[in-house]
């Protein structure tokens, strides 16, 4: 008796937990609409959080967002080290945006000082949606399991035109050289993606191509 008891006790509480987390969520979303939605054009820059200020793609990431940020647009990054803080880094070097979309973490991760506008997040979900809703195109640099996630699921997304086709770059050839090879070699040569859908994205290691092709691909829509 006393088990069944327990049982229920877990129950009711995890039934009057999850309706109220729901409202966290929604509070999470109006936070970020409210924010991004007066940014203007943006390009959402991912890249691993343990790559130092010294390497080579610290630098390259930072003129990249450089760049970007001089040709108008604002640079949104997860807002940690590594990758994110050399994106935010260069937006702030070039005056412009330099927007930060914290997540909070186990291990506490801090908001990078470049950030000008920082927003946090519980929910992993609803930071995708906002790198995803406000961004003119995705440039994706070196990382790990976390930036692989968020270049997969733009990629996803998009062969599967649930969102509109939008720039999606990857930056470091030699980094992404295995991967690419094992999509051509394998994943294509199983049929389990079609050859267009390798022409979803493109490679490249020059800051001033990334902005070219960005500028390039709304010329052509306008």
């Amino acid at each position: 008796m006393g088990k069944i008891k327990k049982i229920r006790r877990i129950k009711d509480d995890f039934t009057k937990e999850d309706p109220w987390r729901v409202f966290r969520i929604m509070s999470e979303f109006v936070d970020g609409f409210e924010v991004l939605s007066r940014v203007g054009k943006a390009v959402s820059m991912f890249g691993g959080s343990r790559i130092s200020a010294g390497h080579k793609y610290y630098k390259l990431a930072e003129e990249t967002a450089y760049l970007l940020a001089k040709a108008g647009f604002a640079v949104i990054t997860g807002s940690g080290p590594g990758i994110m803080e050399a994106g935010n880094k260069g937006a702030q070097r070039a005056n412009g945006l330099s927007i930060g979309l914290n997540i909070q973490i186990p291990t506490e991760q801090k908001a990078n000082k470049y950030v000008g506008t920082l927003l946090d997040f519980h929910y992993f979900f609803v930071r995708k949606v906002m790198f995803v809703k406000y961004a003119k195109a995705f440039v994706i640099m070196p990382g790990g399991y976390g930036t692989l996630d968020e270049l997969f699921e733009s990629l996803n997304l998009i062969q599967t035109e649930r969102i509109g086709k939008f720039p999606v770059i990857l930056m470091g050839k030699k980094y992404w050289k295995g991967m690419l090879n094992w999509l051509g070699d394998t994943v294509l040569t199983n049929k389990t993606i079609s050859k267009g859908d390798l022409d979803i994205f493109t490679v490249t290691d020059d800051p001033k191509e990334v902005v070219r092709l960005i500028k390039k691909f709304y010329e052509k829509k306008s």
